[in-house]
């Protein structure tokens, strides 16, 4: 199982879309207080659209907490990690799975991540941004972890009880070909 972990996080937008993420891969969601928004925050719920009723999502007072309740493999996300998260080998780890991103103001607290440097990783990006959007990282990592499992559990059509795998079929005319657009 995979479990996104948000350290402080202070931009509930960004929280929301997390939310949505979490529930298109059947993730859960742990939330390290202290937040910064309501999570009753109407734009909070926006963001997640109707989805957060399907959420797995818990909530601690601080990272001691989180740590007492919760094992397996951890990695924490941050700028300052000397290693990239594409060098992972998610495939063969068989405990839950912990990425660990921090607020967007100052990511993960520094002793938090000096006390586990050999589990600290980047998203590579050029000199020109510190890091990516947290909605964004949350979302290109944890698909790296199920695309390395072969997305385990997830739909590669579109399922029925949305439009359908034929949903397209209804707009083609007839005698096209491919090469049209």
């Amino acid at each position: 199982m995979i479990h996104i972990v948000l350290f402080e996080p202070e931009i509930h937008q960004n929280t929301g879309n997390i939310m949505r993420t979490c529930v298109a891969l059947g993730a859960t969601l742990h939330l390290i207080k202290p937040l910064g928004f309501s999570l009753e925050d109407k734009y909070l719920k926006r963001s997640a659209l109707d989805y957060i009723a399907h959420l797995n999502m818990h909530i601690y007072e601080n990272y001691q907490e989180f740590q007492e309740k919760n094992k397996g493999a951890i990695f924490y996300l941050t700028r300052y990690g000397k290693q990239n998260y594409a060098q992972i080998n998610f495939k063969d780890i068989e405990e839950d799975i912990y990425l660990v991103f921090g607020k967007e103001s100052t990511g993960i607290d520094k002793k938090i991540l000096a006390n586990n440097l050999d589990r600290c990783y980047r998203i590579p990006t050029t000199e020109k941004v510190r890091s990516i959007n947290l909605a964004n990282a949350a979302a290109l990592v944890s698909y790296e972890v199920y695309r390395q499992k072969g997305f385990p559990g997830l739909s590669f059509v579109e399922p029925e009880i949305y439009k359908g795998k034929d949903f397209l079929d209804q707009f083609k005319d007839e005698g096209d070909n491919d090469n049209n657009n």
